[in-house]
This record gives C-alpha cells, structure tokens and sequence, in this order.
C-alpha cells in the first residue's frame, strides 16, 4: 500500500485545493506516481471524466497537476448545492437524488464512509502515494460524528493531517491552536503540524510565533507559503466570485490590436462552472467581469450568461433586476451574448421542468429558438466537434434537453444573429476556436480587437500548476513532508485541552 497525506484547513478558503494540487505537482516531479482524493466535496463547479462521471473541478485540476486522468475514484461523492438547505447528491460520478443537510447528515452521510474508504484504498494500490483534501474545517464539531471527509478518512486511513491557514485573512495562530484543542485526543494524534499560506512581508517576522506555536502544540510548522497573484487556479465555490469582480488578479495583458475586449458574466444565482470565462480572460487584451446590475451591461462587448444549478431560479433573477431586458436590448441591436448550459436554456423559447425547479411551464427570454425539457435523468458528456471551422472539444452536465427548432448550428446549439448558445463548457478552451469566435465578437462590437495568436490555455495551466508545485519545493520542508506521507503521523504528539469528546467509532479497513 502507498502512503499518504490529508491536507486539511483551519476555514474553507484556506488553500487546501491548491496545497493539495501543488503537493501533488511536487511529488510528480520527483517521479512519484500520485493521486489526488477527496471523499465529500460541495461545489457547482464539477467536471466529466471520460468514462462519464462527474467530480469537481477541483479534483480534476489535482489530477491533471499529477500527471494522471481524473476518475470518479478521486471524488467519490460530490454535493451540488441546489438552494439554502438541499444539494444534488452525486455518488461515483452518478447523480442518486437530492437530500436535505439534516437528512445527509443524519445518517445518510455515515452510510457512505465505506463507499470513500473503499476508493481509498483502491487508489492507494495503484499509486505510490494519495493526497488527501479535507473540507472546510476538521473543527466543525457539530458534524463530527457523521465525518467522512476530515478527520474521519483521516482516522481510517491512519495519515497525518497537515492544517494549512490563511495569514491573510488575519488570526492565523489562534486558528492553528483552536483547530487543534477542538479536536478528540485521538484526532489530535494525526494532526502533524501546519502550513502557514498567503503571507506577505519577511518570514524573519513571523518565526518567532511558530516557535510560540510549537512550544504550545507540540506541532512544528511545514512552510510559510508566500502570497501569489495570478493562480487562476479552479475554485469550488461560485457563490463569492460577483463580490470578487475580476476573474484574474494579476494584470491584464495588453491587447494585440488597438482595442481591449470587455466581457460582462452575469453572476446568476447557483452559478455553476464559472471556469468557463477563464479561457476569455487568459487572452491579452481581454477584460472579464461578473456583474449583477443592467447598466453593467451597457458598455460590455460581450455578455455572458453562464450555467446555473438553478435555470428558472436565474431567469427569474435576471427578470428582477432589469438583465432580462437589457439581454433583449442587445440581441436587437445585434450585440453579442453568449449562453453556456443553463444559461443557454434561459436564453430559449419555453422550459418545462418537473425536475430541477418542479416550477413547470416557464417562458424562456426568447432570444433562441429552443423549447427546453428538463429530464430526470442527467446528461454526462466529453464531446467533440467543430463550429466556426474549428475544431472544438468540451463536457456536458445538464438535465435539460434542448429541441432546437431554427437558427445556425452552433455546437449543440444554435446562433440567431449574435445570441449564441451551447450546452459544452469547457468549449472557450479549444484555443483556435476561442480565437475565432473572439474575432467574431470584436466584428460585432465595432472592436479593433485582434487575438493574440499564440495564447495557449492549456500551456498556461501547465504554467499555473508549475507555479504551485514550485511554492511547495521551495518554502515547504520537503524532505519533512516527504516523512509525513512515507511514515505517517509523529509518535508522541501532545493532547491540547480541551479537546471534543470522542466520536463515535471510526470503521477502518486493515488493508488500509
């Protein structure tokens, strides 16, 4: 069997996707086959893997940092939030129903842990090592009992737990102290020490805390990461990108030819697959924005209507707040939009849905001639085609089926001046039909936009991933973690009081 690791964070948000994936880039380097697994995961952003199954989007990016093909293995049950207090439950890559946080938690939950331990174990037998990424705080003592993504897999798979914090946000110590003193005694005994992430400035600075840290835990630290603009790396949560603005923090490049392109994403409610617009914003030249207000529209070249977990909950949204109109506006004046999945649908005729809303017979904006029906059962798909006259490649996730009855094919979809629509995402990052489609959108515009005609995405997040695994060789104690995940947890860790009482017994598979 393979040794391994569980990256967990004091919050969500802390950096554990991208430790995990730069972890995982590390280890590639070093000629160590690895994989990437996280049990549970809630995110709207998910991905097909070729033999159909969806996982997030984060575990797909780990995988591809590990030089390995995604599986359903890597991301055995995956949540997709479909309002405040239900998600779509996702089951090896396969949806099985949607279940109520009291519900999933309240038995449902426990009941899988055989399910991630057993693709654990499968992945452990094929891969010199697993790295393991926990979900939101191992601390979250209320879920305790019911955990299969923390301290839970943690605990049935014996591997150390190596908590990364965010020193950005501030508190980062109290983090590291309270994360640890909540947990069981024997939870505590796999809890190997921290990973100091985002911080700015001297680390001569901050040495003198981690030594109070380790004289107080007993843990040491296992880097300070610096803080890295321009990752661009796949996020799990859609929810805080319209408070974001701007896709990428680092600075945009200039255009190729006399004029910038402004792209507006409407930040709709559920948004899922927000990724989509990453290719639009790696090209020079190019300005992407989520936005949530008609007049944000006003001076966009092209808008985009992304998917949503919630196609008639969007519509509704956009209706509310003028973007509805201000859609149909553009369409007349031959201005450019494009919808993706459920955006695509918003953008149709009509929508029957019995499924996903249960809302029934909806009129769509009508911008598209597109009736669409939602089916229980859901649409997995990696295709591949051309539009434009070039070729193009992408993933389907929708229960919508769209019966196309006019317009110019376009992919799945249709054209109908310069609304267009598709189902694929994923589509933008086939790099010669993102050039073309762009000059399209720059014609439409009145743009003296030009693609640059060398823009790579995928050399790009090869780049972006190379990045990561260097912020891991060079500011993390590497031979020390290469002990974690070779040898497991230290012998003789100290308890930290309090402490949670114990939970209840954790099921673990000797072969593990």
């Amino acid at each position: 069997m393979s040794g391994g690791l569980l990256v967990a964070g004091t919050t969500s948000d802390a950096g554990k996707s991208v430790v995990t994936a730069g972890i995982c880039r590390w280890l590639t380097r070093k000629g160590v086959s690895v994989a990437p697994f996280k049990a549970q995961n809630m995110s709207l952003n998910s991905f097909v893997t070729r033999e159909g199954a969806e996982i997030g989007r984060a575990q797909a990016m780990q995988a591809q940092a590990a030089c390995v093909e995604p599986t359903a293995l890597m991301n055995p049950v995956l949540l997709k939030p479909g309002g405040d207090r239900s998600s779509q439950v996702v089951l090896m890559g396969k949806p099985v129903g949607e279940m109520s946080a009291r519900g999933y938690h309240g038995g449902r939950q426990a009941a899988l842990l055989d399910t991630v331990v057993g693709c654990l174990e499968e992945l452990r037998s094929t891969y010199d090592a697993v790295i393991c990424e926990g979900a939101g705080s191992p601390a979250e003592i209320n879920l305790r009992r019911t955990d299969i993504v923390n301290m839970g897999i943690a605990r049935a798979a014996r591997f150390p737990v190596l908590v990364v914090g965010d020193i950005d946000r501030g508190g980062v110590f109290a983090s590291f102290f309270g994360t640890t003193a909540l947990l069981s005694a024997a939870d505590q005994e796999l809890v190997a020490g921290y990973l100091v992430n985002k911080f700015r400035g001297d680390v001569s600075l901050l040495e003198p805390g981690l030594d109070m840290l380790l004289g107080l835990t007993g843990r040491r630290t296992y880097g300070v990461l610096p803080f890295q603009h321009g990752l661009g790396i796949d996020e799990e949560d859609g929810l805080r990108v319209s408070l974001r603005g701007a896709v990428r923090e680092s600075v945009v490049a200039p255009p190729v030819g006399d004029d910038v392109l402004r792209v507006a994403v409407c930040a709709v409610p559920l948004m899922s697959n927000f990724t989509d617009v990453d290719a639009l914003a790696a090209e020079p030249g190019v300005v992407v924005r989520f936005v949530d207000r008609a007049e944000e529209l006003v001076d966009a070249d092209l808008v985009v209507v992304p998917g949503t977990r919630g196609t008639v909950r969007a519509l509704r949204w956009l209706r509310e707040r003028g973007l509805a109109d201000a859609l149909a506006r553009r369409a007349a004046e031959g201005r450019p939009v494009l919808g993706i999945c459920g955006g695509f649908q918003v953008l149709g005729e009509h929508i029957e849905d019995e499924v996903e809303s249960k809302a029934g017979s909806v009129d769509g904006l009508g911008l598209l001639p597109v009736r669409v029906r939602f089916a229980r059962e859901k649409t997995l798909a990696r295709p591949v085609g051309e539009a434009l006259g070039e070729p193009v490649e992408g993933y389907e996730i929708h229960h919508g089926v769209a019966e196309v009855t006019g317009g110019e094919p376009f992919l799945d979809g249709c054209r109908v001046g310069e609304v267009w629509g598709t189902h694929w995402h994923g589509s933008l990052e086939s790099d010669a039909f993102r050039r073309r489609f762009l000059t399209e959108v720059a014609r439409a515009a009145g743009r003296r936009f030009v693609p640059a005609p060398d823009t790579s995405f995928g050399t790009l997040r090869e780049e972006q991933l190379d990045l990561l695994g260097d912020l891991i060789e060079e500011h993390a104690d590497t031979d020390a973690l290469w002990n974690l995940i070779e040898q497991g947890p230290p012998a003789g860790l100290p308890f930290i009081a309090p402490g949670a009482p114990p939970a209840a017994p954790t099921r673990t598979k000797e072969a593990l």
